[in-house]
């Protein structure tokens, strides 16, 4: 029986002693190690605080910042992840849109046609007329693409004199 107790006193000693020297890793250490692993996120940072390690800056998306998340809490020692990070914005894709129909574009094209110094364009969702033509010219466009009543027109030819 009292082989049995110093064996389990003995065994209690040595759990104690391997658990007391083992090493813990500092918070500067934790903090290198996570700087380390989001190395690939140059505009990030990350600081560790009693194991709980702090992310901020930005990331392209949200899939570079739930890998940098998932590599910070695989570093043992790090306990949490404390996301104050965020998301770039990803550019709209702008879409062009011609707000002018092929139908319209053809009944101006026509009205134009006797007049070969005109150019018409869509800029801007909007009709636009580039050219030169004499004032009279001119005048007779100008009466002929109203009369299609297709809207805002830019009239920018130079008109001679």
């Amino acid at each position: 029986m009292k082989k049995t107790i110093k064996i389990t006193v003995l065994a209690f000693v040595f759990s104690f002693a391997a658990i007391s020297c083992q090493k813990s890793v500092s918070d500067a250490e934790l903090t290198t190690q996570s700087t380390t692993a989001i190395s690939a996120y140059p505009e990030t940072s990350v600081e560790v605080k009693d194991g709980v390690a702090h992310l901020s800056g930005t990331f392209a998306s949200q899939g570079d910042k739930d890998a940098a998340i998932a590599e910070i809490k695989n570093i043992k020692g790090v306990r949490d992840v404390m996301d104050m990070a965020s998301v770039e914005a990803a550019d709209p894709v702008m879409e062009t849109i011609t707000a002018i129909d092929q139908e319209t574009q053809q009944k101006v094209a026509d009205a134009i046609k006797d007049f070969p110094s005109v150019k018409m364009d869509v800029v801007n969702g909007e009709l636009t007329l580039t050219g030169e033509v004499t004032a009279e010219q001119a005048r007779k466009i100008k009466m002929s693409v109203d009369a299609l009543k297709v809207g805002k027109v830019n009239y920018d030819y130079n008109v001679k004199k």
